[in-house]
């Protein structure tokens, strides 16, 4: 594996995996997807400012860059670039907007933070020009507004990687103690048994340490509310443990 610091080294043609660091198996499963649609498997670390609303948050993002090295290359990928601040935000960058979406569910509770995400995103399909990008599903917010600037490239979903009690694997799971760890697992239960809304909701009133902020049932192609003729059903679930912010989701098929 090269480790690259300036996007001019990177191959032409590949499957791109953008990431924050603080690796985990969840990306070590969108490496693998990488992998199916080309030999060259380009991944970014980088804490983008831009897409954090709070500075404490930006300060208290896990950083773990030898841990990161030693996994991305036992994981297949075969160039992992660490740009600089400078090289995604040089004088006169384009500054994306995410539009209504971007401003309900996540964008309501974090404001700014999905133009961050697509800010940076653009940025990075300007510079490494890949073929396909790899994408998780647990982010769906995120997934669905990446689609809507991806241009020529190809987007591709990979499922939510869980732990064995259903927590999605997530890099602000290591701030979480076993207690906060017990308490989180109430996420994966209501959304595997409930079938409604308010069914989702009154399962996860039934955990005190988790502070909700939002459990809905929405249609997944506009994000409205789901009803009896929404053909794609998706719950999306929200709230914090300890000061810590975990979002989950899931489809749920025929569940109204």
């Amino acid at each position: 594996m090269k480790v690259v610091r300036d996007a001019h080294q990177l191959p032409s043609g590949c499957a791109f995996v953008p990431t924050l660091g603080a690796l985990h198996a969840g990306h070590t499963s969108l490496f693998q997807l990488a992998k199916k649609y080309s030999d060259n498997i380009v991944a970014s670390i980088f804490v983008n400012p831009l897409q954090f609303d709070k500075a404490e948050d930006l300060a208290q993002y896990p950083r773990t860059p030898e841990l990161d090295i030693e996994l991305a290359a036992a994981s297949g990928v075969t160039h992992l670039w660490l740009p600089t601040q400078m090289e995604i935000y040089p004088d006169g960058f384009e500054k994306c907007k995410a539009g209504k979406i971007g401003r309900i569910y996540e964008g309501a509770s974090r404001p700014g933070h999905f133009d961050g995400v697509l800010t940076v995103v653009n940025r990075f399909f300007q510079l490494v020009r890949p073929e396909v990008a790899i994408f998780g599903e647990k982010d769906f917010q995120q997934l669905h507004l990446i689609r809507t600037i991806a241009g020529d490239v190809a987007i591709v979903a990979a499922p939510t990687i869980r732990e064995a009690d259903g927590l999605a694997l997530s890099s602000r799971n290591v701030r979480l103690t076993p207690e906060d760890r017990a308490a989180a697992s109430i996420i994966y239960k209501a959304l595997s048994q409930a079938k409604s809304e308010e069914e989702l909701r009154s399962i996860v009133a039934t955990e005190s340490a988790l502070k909700l902020d939002y459990a809905d049932f929405i249609d997944e192609e506009t994000f409205d509310h789901a009803h009896e003729q929404t053909r794609y059903v998706r719950a999306l679930i929200a709230g914090w443990i300890n000061g810590v912010r975990l979002i989950d989701n899931m489809p749920m098929g025929n569940r109204v």
